[in-house]
């Protein structure tokens, strides 16, 4: 990479709790935010990864009210509010107050695989029940996915470009990397990119459950049924949140001295072509993305310290990535779990969220353990999982996968920050 981009500012809402050191000290602890959600009629699926509100989790819970006014609020789907509240965290650690001129100069990014379902059903159910002219007139922009960069934008008055990836499970490594880009090729000097979703309803959970994606064998074990690399997986255990992150260039950020927290060395993006939700059996495109990591970082694959796997717990895609992981590094030699085994899975906000928690990772030089892995999978022989407690140790490079249905592939490889 020709500019140095680094990290100064990080801010997530996830099942763990509200705010990154509350989520990643519960990561770190083991703790799951899977938890056993209201079923939605006949569905099989009776768990997911929800943000708790501040009655169930008096510490980090979720209070909308503290980022968005009640009435704003009701115009806005869930996915959105919650890309306001990591936006709120991530710009105040980073201590970006740019002038009116910066703000022309600061890009903003923010990924959604699906958008706000939430608002599209709760639409379709008032023309059910009404008919067309009870739809209010903020529908449209309550749940266009590009809203979440939309309404981040507006708030902080962010003028550079703006941009929304929807590429799936892929799209919050993808934002990260387009806006990596974006100051690479002098389009911004500062950017706010990451993830937002929110879709737990029937409409999504429906769909998973039909294309046989989601885990449905453990609605008595909520906390147990995130296990990727684990033979006994049966599927994904969909979850909500958002992870975003400041990066600007390295010069840009000493000269108003702020403090970076990690360097973005490489990305990767490919396409499997092979199946619009199956990733192949030998992670070909998983492999290409990663390879182009690595190679505009300028490093061998030796110097990776620890992989955070995209695998979401379903045999078939957990399948592909270990293959990929093999053929990339080699046997045993690189720490690997999956931080979706403790929140489950947010869909295009996975990718910002496991970002985060990668960066933390080379930030306290640790690998957080992979929950539920009892037994792990034929697949993962010869891989080095992380498994029944953190692991200290040194990590100089480390590496965030991102894939999606549709076959696209996404890969971040970060680098410690040291002066």
């Amino acid at each position: 990479m020709a500019k140095r981009i680094v990290i100064t500012g990080m801010g997530a809402v996830s099942p763990l709790g509200v705010g990154v050191e509350r989520s990643w000290e519960r990561l770190l602890q083991g703790k799951s935010g899977v938890r056993a959600i209201e079923p939605f009629g006949e569905l099989p699926v009776r768990i997911a990864g929800t943000v708790q509100d501040k009655k169930n989790d008096s510490e980090a819970g979720f209070d909308a009210h503290q980022f968005v006014e009640p009435k704003e609020a009701r115009r806005m789907d869930r996915f959105i509010i919650f890309a306001l509240a990591a936006a709120s965290e991530a710009i105040e650690q980073a201590g970006w107050s740019p002038t009116e001129e910066q703000k022309k100069r600061t890009a903003t990014v923010i990924a959604s695989g699906i958008g706000g379902l939430h608002f599209v059903r709760d639409t379709v159910n008032t023309i059910n029940a009404s008919g067309h002219r009870r739809i209010s007139p903020f529908t449209v922009p309550g749940f266009l996915v590009n809203m979440a960069a939309g309404q981040v934008s507006i708030k902080y008055g962010f003028k550079g470009p703006l941009g929304a990836p929807a590429t799936a499970c892929a799209a919050g490594v993808q934002a990260i990397g387009d806006a990596v880009r974006m100051i690479q090729n002098g389009e911004a000097d500062v950017a706010i990119c990451g993830g937002s979703e929110a879709c737990i309803n029937e409409v999504s959970i429906g769909g998973f459950v039909a294309a046989k994606a989601m885990a449905t064998s453990f609605n008595d074990r909520p906390a147990e049924a995130s296990r990727p690399f684990d033979a006994d997986r049966d599927g994904f255990v969909i979850a909500e949140g958002a992870g975003l992150m400041v990066i600007e260039t390295l010069e840009h950020a000493l000269a108003r001295n702020a403090t970076p927290l990690a360097e973005i060395v490489g990305y990767g993006t490919s396409a499997d072509a092979y199946h619009v939700t199956a990733a192949p059996p030998d992670g070909e495109g998983a492999q290409q993305c990663m390879r182009a990591a690595l190679a505009q970082g300028g490093i061998e694959p030796s110097k990776v310290g620890y992989i955070n796997a995209h695998s979401t717990s379903t045999p078939v895609g957990d399948k592909g990535e270990l293959a990929a992981i093999k053929a990339v590094f080699g046997a045993n030699n690189v720490a690997v779990s999956s931080t979706k085994s403790s929140t489950g899975h947010l869909l295009g906000a996975a990718g910002g969220l496991a970002s985060i928690f990668t960066v933390k990772s080379l930030g306290d030089q640790v690998a957080p353990f992979n929950l539920n892995c009892h037994k792990p999978d034929d697949d993962a022989e010869h891989i080095d999982l992380v498994l029944g407690e953190p692991r200290f140790m040194p990590i100089h490079y480390a590496l965030c996968n991102g894939f999606g249905f549709g076959g696209v592939n996404a890969s971040l490889l970060l680098k410690v920050w040291r002066r």
